[in-house]
């Protein structure tokens, strides 16, 4: 499938009822309002396709931009395109997921993830922080640098109540996928998790509710898997 193609196909796609729904769970102009399942269908048919999705990246339309994050060859990113897309990702499911996702599959995850967690712009550092929940979950903890994640633990202990918006809410789920992901670190991640207490996000008066960390922690730990890394981030 060529990008004509499949823009033809997502716009009639689109739902005015789904696009409501995701402008309040910010979503940025523009998009069609795909349903994820759809999008789903066409990665069956894509697969993955390095070139593809930079190209539907590239059209800027939000649907797109997710779906080429699913069909994106994560080990053949570049640096400059995954600094390329953070820079575009603005819609909070592109710069929180899409982006994340791809970024900890490449060769690039732990190092552009501590860049951007610095960043003055709000939607790259919460990319940033969630690109370190996505590295955690999927990496070993042989390939993880320890004292860093824990020095990062401390550093949202003492500054998440006073991060922007976004960052704050990627912030907690930091904590929540390296106390469910790194065995070593758990206990600081519950430990940090009770000092920090109830984690205020503005959700645009949608009914998303902000997880609290050591009680989201413990409930996955007991699922009878603690630690078990994932496969995968996308979905």
């Amino acid at each position: 499938m060529e990008v004509n193609e499949i823009m033809a196909e997502l716009k009639a796609m689109g739902s005015d009822s789904i696009k409501k729904i995701l402008l309040k769970h910010g979503v940025k102009e523009p998009f069609f309002g795909v349903k994820v399942e759809y999008l789903k269908t066409i990665q069956k048919k894509v697969k993955t396709n390095y070139q593809l999705a930079k190209d539907l990246y590239a059209t800027g339309n939000a649907d797109a931009m997710y779906l080429a994050g699913l069909i994106a060859d994560d080990e053949k990113m570049t640096k400059d395109d995954l600094q390329t897309w953070v820079k575009l990702a603005v819609s909070n499911n592109i710069g929180e997921y899409t982006v994340p996702w791809v970024t900890a599959g490449s060769r690039y995850g732990f190092e552009l993830a501590c860049e951007w967690i610095n960043n003055k712009e709000e939607h790259i550092a919460a990319s940033g922080w969630s690109t370190l929940s996505n590295t955690v979950a999927l990496k070993p903890d042989d390939e993880l640098d320890l004292k860093v994640l824990k020095d990062l633990l401390t550093r949202v202990e003492q500054t998440i109540h006073t991060a922007a918006n976004r960052v704050r809410y990627t912030m907690n789920g930091f904590v929540i996928s390296l106390g469910a992901y790194v065995a070593a670190l758990s206990d600081d991640a519950i430990a940090a998790a009770n000092k920090i207490g109830t984690v205020t996000v503005d959700m645009n008066g949608t009914a998303c509710k902000i997880p609290a960390a050591a009680e989201y922690i413990q409930k996955n730990l007991a699922r009878g898997k603690p630690f078990a890394k994932k496969k995968t981030v996308k979905c």
